[in-house]
C-alpha cells in the first residue's frame, strides 16, 4: 500500500517576538515537533535585538538570535504570526504576498484602512484574522450567533469587557467580534444597532441596540461576557482567559491548519470547523 511521506516541518516566522505573547508564540513553536522556527524579529535598538529566540522563549538557547529585519522574516517563513500593533499590518501583508507567505493575524484595533490591506492581501495568500485566537472564544462566538437567533428580540444583548491596565483599543477585538456574531444571528448589522458608550441622561434602551461596556484594570488577561437580558431571566455566556499562551498554541494550531489553504480570510471558527 502507497504511503505518502509526512510533510516538512513547517517555517514559521515571528515579528514582535519580544512581546508578551512573541516569546509565548516562540515557545510553542520550539515545542513542536512538526514545526521550525524561521525567525524572529524586534524593534531596531531594542534590548531584545541580538538575543538568543531561545532564550527569549525561556527555554534553552537555539543559534538564532533575534533581528529587525522584518521583510527577511516573511521571505524564509512558509506562514507569519502576527501580534504586532495594527500600524504594522499594511506593510507586512504586502511583504506576505510578496514572499508568497500566509498570515495569521492576531492584532486587534484594526482601522477599515487595515481591514481593506488584510483583503487585499487575501486575494493571493490564505490569512487567518482573529483578534482572539483561542479555542474556547471560536466557540464562544459560534454559540452567541446561534443563541442570538433562538431568542426573541425581547432578549436585549450586552457585552461586557475586561482587560489589563495596559490595554491600547477599546472595546475589545474579541468584544466587537462577539457583537458581530449576536448580530448575524439577529439578522440585523452591527454597525447599525451597536452603542459603544453610555453616559448622561440617555433615555430609554433602544430595541435591538447591543450595548458594549469596557473594563481596564490590573493584571487581567482577558475576560468577555455576553448577556442575554429578557423579561424576569439573564442567560451569561461568558469565557475568561487565565494565560496568554492560549493565544499562542491557539494560534499555532491556526498555522498548521493553514498549509496548502486556498487565499481567502478565515477565521478561528473556521479553523475548528465551526463556521
Amino acid at each position: 500500500m502507497d504511503q505518502h511521506p509526512p510533510a516538512p516541518p513547517l517555517r514559521i516566522g515571528v515579528p514582535g517576538c519580544s512581546g508578551r505573547v512573541g516569546r509565548l508564540l516562540l515557545k510553542a513553536i520550539l515545542e513542536a515537533d512538526d514545526l521550525v522556527l524561521s525567525g524572529g524579529t524586534c524593534r531596531q535598538g531594542s534590548d531584545a535585538e541580538g538575543a538568543d529566540l531561545g532564550r527569549l522563549a525561556g527555554v534553552a538557547p537555539i543559534g538564532q538570535v533575534a533581528n529587525s529585519d522584518r521583510q527577511a522574516l516573511f521571505a524564509d517563513s512558509q506562514v507569519v504570526i502576527d501580534f504586532t500593533a495594527a500600524a504594522a499590518l499594511s506593510e507586512h501583508c504586502q511583504w506576505a504576498v510578496a514572499a508568497g507567505c500566509a498570515l495569521v493575524v492576531g492584532s486587534s484595533g484594526l482601522s477599515p484602512a487595515d481591514r481593506r490591506a488584510l483583503h487585499t492581501a487575501a486575494a493571493t495568500i490564505p490569512i487567518v484574522y482573529a483578534p482572539n485566537t483561542s479555542i474556547g472564544v471560536a466557540v464562544l462566538s459560534t454559540v452567541v450567533r446561534r443563541v442570538a437567533g433562538l431568542l426573541g428580540a425581547e432578549f436585549d444583548i450586552e457585552i461586557l469587557e475586561m482587560h489589563h491596565r495596559n490595554k491600547q483599543d477599546a472595546p475589545s477585538g474579541t468584544a466587537l467580534h462577539l457583537g458581530e456574531q449576536a448580530a448575524l444571528g439577529r439578522q440585523i448589522t452591527l454597525a447599525d444597532h451597536a452603542v459603544r458608550a453610555r453616559d448622561g441622561m440617555t433615555g430609554p434602551r433602544r430595541d435591538g441596540d447591543i450595548g458594549f461596556a469596557t473594563l481596564r484594570g490590573g493584571s487581567v488577561v482577558a475576560e468577555h461576557s455576553v448577556i442575554f437580558a429578557g423579561p424576569a431571566e439573564r442567560l451569561v455566556l461568558s469565557h475568561i482567559a487565565e494565560q496568554r499562551d492560549l493565544f499562542a498554541y491557539g494560534a499555532v494550531y491556526a498555522a498548521r491548519w493553514l498549509r496548502d489553504r486556498a487565499p481567502g480570510v478565515y477565521s478561528m471558527e473556521d479553523v475548528l470547523g465551526l463556521s
